[in-house]
Parts: C-alpha cells; sequence; structure tokens
C-alpha cells in the first residue's frame, strides 16, 4: 500500500512537472528574438577569451593547463551557462514584493518545485534555442574540438549544476522574506559568481590557498566542475581527483544547498504566515 502511494505522488510530481516545463516552454518560446540575441554571447565572450588567453600564453604561458586546453575550456564554460542558467532569486523576490506570492502559498505544489519545474521548460528552450546553435559555432566555425572525453559524466555533472545553481538561487530569493529588497544579496553574490565559479578565469591559476577554499563553497560547482569533466581530468589545489570522485563530491556539494534551500524554505513560510498573510 505505501509503495503505491509512493509510486502515485512520484506520478502526480513528474505530471506537474512536466506540465509546467511545458507552459513555461511555450511562453518562453513566444519570445525567442531574446534566445536569438544571446547566441551571439557566447561566441563574442569565448573570442575576447581566446585573444586574451593566446596573448598570456604567447608570453610564456601559465602552469596548471595548455592553451589548448583554456580554449576547449572557455567553449565549455559557455555552452554549460546555457543549459545552467537561473532567475529564480529574481522572480521568487519579485513574487514577494508584489504580494503574488501569497496565491503559490495556498496552493499545491510548494513554490519551491514550481520554480523548479519552470527552470526545467526554460532551459530546454535554451537547450533548443542558445546551446545547439552555438555548440555548431563553436564546432565548424572556431574548428574547436567539443566531444567530451566521458559524455555520461558530463550529463551527470550538468545536471548536478544546474541543481546547485537553482537551489543556491532559490536561497538567496528566500531572503526576500526578510529584507524585502534581495538585489544587494542578489548581485554580490553574481560578483563571487562570476570571480570564483571558473567562468571568467580557470582556478587552477588562483592562489593554492584560494583553490582549497572553492571546496566548501558552491561557486566551482556550477561551472569549473562541470567544464573539468568535460575536459576529462580535474585538479584543484594541488589534488587530483578522478571525474567519478569529483562528481561524486559535486553530488554530495548538491545535497547540502538543497537541505539548506529546504530549511531556509521552511523559516521562511513561518516568517510569511507570521505576518498575518
Amino acid at each position: 500500500m505505501v509503495g503505491v502511494e509512493v509510486k502515485q505522488a512520484i506520478k502526480t510530481r513528474s505530471d506537474i512537472l512536466l506540465a509546467v516545463a511545458s507552459v513555461t516552454f511555450k511562453e518562453w518560446g513566444a519570445y525567442r528574438s531574446h534566445s536569438m540575441v544571446s547566441i551571439f554571447v557566447g561566441p563574442v565572450f569565448f573570442v575576447v577569451q581566446y585573444f586574451i588567453w593566446t596573448a598570456v600564453f604567447a608570453g610564456g604561458g601559465m602552469p596548471g593547463m595548455e592553451l589548448d586546453e583554456v580554449i576547449r575550456y572557455f567553449a565549455a564554460t559557455a555552452l554549460i551557462g546555457y543549459l545552467v542558467m537561473d532567475f529564480a532569486d529574481w522572480n521568487l523576490s519579485m513574487l514577494v514584493r508584489t504580494g503574488k506570492f501569497l496565491t503559490f502559498s495556498l496552493r499545491p505544489p510548494n513554490h519551491s518545485f514550481f520554480a523548479l519545474s519552470q527552470k526545467v521548460g526554460h532551459r530546454i528552450l535554451g537547450f533548443l534555442a542558445e546551446f545547439l546553435p552555438c555548440y555548431l559555432i563553436f564546432m565548424f566555425v572556431f574548428g574547436i574540438d567539443m566531444r567530451p572525453t566521458y559524455i555520461g559524466w558530463v550529463l551527470v555533472s550538468v545536471a548536478l549544476a544546474f541543481l546547485m545553481n537553482f537551489y543556491v538561487n532559490y536561497s538567496i530569493g528566500l531572503v526576500s522574506f526578510w529584507v524585502v529588497q534581495s538585489g544587494g544579496i542578489r548581485r554580490v553574490y553574481s560578483l563571487f559568481g562570476g570571480i570564483f565559479s571558473g567562468a571568467l578565469i580557470p582556478l587552477v591559476f588562483f592562489p593554492q590557498s584560494l583553490q582549497w577554499v572553492q571546496f566548501f563553497l558552491p561557486f566551482q560547482y556550477t561551472s569549473f566542475v562541470p567544464a573539468m569533466v568535460f575536459l576529462g581530468r580535474y585538479e584543484l589545489g594541488g589534488i587530483e581527483m578522478s571525474i567519478p570522485a569529483i562528481v561524486g563530491i559535486q553530488a554530495i556539494a548538491v545535497l547540502v544547498a538543497f537541505a539548506f534551500c529546504e530549511l531556509l524554505n521552511s523559516f521562511a513560510m513561518k516568517k510569511f504566515t507570521a505576518v498575518g498573510a
């Protein structure tokens, strides 16, 4: 009997996820021009990085990565960015600030699951309208070898990066229940995330003390780890790990982020009902 109830609950949540993702896909699909414009962002960013790092390595290079690895690394981070991009913090903050969150508190499912379902639909559109065109540009225009070393582990790592980005951003959005305007916190996180995720500079080029710190922060698990899994090797802070090992650590980090998000969400719901909403 319990098994039947569990299966029914899973089916119900799966149906909700597919329904919300489908609606979100269609809704954002009506604004395809926005996605089409963002196609140029990845390649332009890559070209800038290409010229910068070509100049750096022409002057003697840097320890930790070869030039061809750096080029493939930045191509991978650009593509991964399209798959894990998230706006849950901004969206939740807007709902709280305008009072529209009340409608989500009165009906199932809880908003965090609804927001995750929205992100699934939004990023499926991103995969078709942003990821695939840029992948082809990198492969056939820039001539970069975009074949991952271990495609299965890359898929798992990108999925974990997808979840990590969502849970961290949703946690930031939950702060709106206390401060209403969480824009400042979002900007600070975005600043540190841009630096320490590895999207701007590979983390192996940081001082070793800062590399060690990254194991205890969420940033590297959203960009650097999946990019290094794509390259087929991982090293940080002088520690070399096998691909299964670092993906396992990434999974643990996601579980911690999920647990923290759920805990903060429970406090936020108490805060929300406590003010009479």
